[in-house]
């Protein structure tokens, strides 16, 4: 009888289940979306006033934005470095250190001092911070999302491209949550002085939560072996861009509405609500909270329709019913509580079935050799053209034009979409 080291060594390796994966990449988008949240929230009912003292309300909230569009334009410099160091040390290395950067920058926003006590070096250290987390989210890119829709049956890709979506919604709702129980709980002094700090000192240990759980995945060697098997590995930029740079091109503008969207529900309204009637921020919150349920509902229908009707089709109708809605949703947002509430749960459920599929939209079209970079560089350029000055762009537009012009900033995105849709022909075929 002969002894087969192998086996045995097989038999004592943790064997990465689909719902093992399943877990580990929402308990990852989970953490990355608090964390773009709670700064996302921040922007709005802090940095204005701690940050941008010497300016009148409206000047004080785009400076803010055009601070938090920095963490979206630092993302492709992120993958590109971070790439780097998975192909030579390997996607735990990575991992850890893109985690522990964007650790140590969020704790660092809650440590920093304000512009009473730093002048403009408090601005600095504010944008070196979000660049700082901006670089570390496009380290973050672990591939497995990619590998659960690569897992995935035939029949049921829609269903598994939705999974790691769900984080959004959950990173929404915990981060509203402890806002809302900052904001009614502390007078505003109290807030603005400490309070404020307190959701990225969560978001710290929250993201050394999703360390562990992503590690426990991304070493084990049964890990390794199915990214070789299915060719998800780190490929150089160049040769990914000469091989796939029109599906990348196509890719950053197939979401383009959805993200726009996306800022357009959770970060837009805040703004607005903060301009022109403040005192209302907690009840909008308090909505907010209530709608994203909504939203992580559409989010788990989005996978059944898509398996129905095709993720194709299901992105096309949404791309239409987002344009539908950037002409109404103006009238909505000026209508009041029930105005602002109306308009929360239809964008939020065009938002989940269109969200729902973006991520597999992308992923899909890209050969298996070049799929884990593409991936991740068409995700960083749609977030950066689609979401990462729809709040700036939108509120500029409002306060010069009316919330009518906002409108129309979230309907060329949608037809942006739909021309990208109708040039893609093969969004529900895997490629090999």
């Amino acid at each position: 009888m002969t002894y087969d080291a192998s086996s045995d060594r097989d038999a004592g390796e943790h064997q990465a289940s689909t719902s093992e994966i399943a877990v580990g990449v929402i308990i990852g988008r989970a953490s990355e979306f608090f964390d773009f949240f709670v700064y996302a929230i921040a922007s709005v009912l802090v940095f204005p006033k701690v940050m941008f003292p010497f300016a009148e309300p409206l000047p004080a909230l785009i400076w803010s934005f055009v601070v938090f569009a920095l963490g979206f334009v630092a993302r492709p410099f992120g993958t590109l470095l971070f790439m780097g160091i998975d192909r030579r040390y390997g996607r735990g290395v990575k991992l850890t250190l893109a985690l522990l950067l964007l650790g140590c920058a969020t704790a660092g926003i809650a440590f920093m001092p304000d512009y009473s006590v730093a002048g403009g070096y408090a601005i600095a250290i504010l944008a070196i911070m979000r660049i700082s987390q901006g670089v570390a989210v496009g380290g973050t890119w672990d591939g497995l999302a990619s590998m659960l829709a690569m897992n995935a049956p035939e029949k049921q890709r829609g269903w598994y491209a939705m999974i790691p979506q769900l984080g959004a919604p959950l990173g929404l709702f915990v981060a509203s949550a402890l806002f809302v129980y900052l904001v009614t709980g502390l007078s505003e002094e109290d807030f603005l002085e400490w309070g404020w700090r307190y959701p990225f000192f969560v978001a710290f240990a929250i993201n050394v939560v999703a360390l562990f759980a992503r590690l426990r995945i991304v070493v084990t060697p049964e890990y390794e072996r199915q990214f070789e098997t299915l060719e998800l590995q780190p490929t150089r930029v160049r040769p990914t861009l000469a091989a796939e740079g029109v599906n990348i091109l196509l890719g950053a503008f197939t979401p383009l509405a959805t993200f726009a969207l996306f800022h357009m529900v959770t970060v837009f309204p805040l703004s607005w609500v903060y301009l022109t009637n403040v005192a209302q921020m907690p009840a909008f919150l308090g909505i907010e909270i209530g709608t994203t349920l909504i939203y992580l509902a559409a989010i788990v229908g989005s996978g059944a329709i898509a398996d129905r009707i095709g993720r194709r089709r299901l992105l096309i109708v949404c791309a239409v019913a987002i344009a539908v809605f950037a002409v109404v949703a103006p009238l909505l947002l000026d209508a009041g509580v029930i105005g602002e509430f109306v308009y929360m749960v239809i964008g939020f459920a065009i938002l989940g079935l269109s969200f729902g599929q973006s991520s597999g939209a992308v992923a899909s079209r890209f050969s298996r050799r070049y799929r884990y970079t593409a991936s991740a560089l068409t995700s960083d350029l749609a977030w950066m053209f689609g979401a990462g000055f729809a709040p700036l762009v939108a509120l500029v537009l409002a306060a010069g034009f009316g919330l009518f012009s906002s409108g129309a900033y979230l309907l060329s995105g949608a037809l942006c979409s739909l021309i990208a849709l109708l040039l893609s022909r093969h969004l529900d075929i895997r490629s090999d």
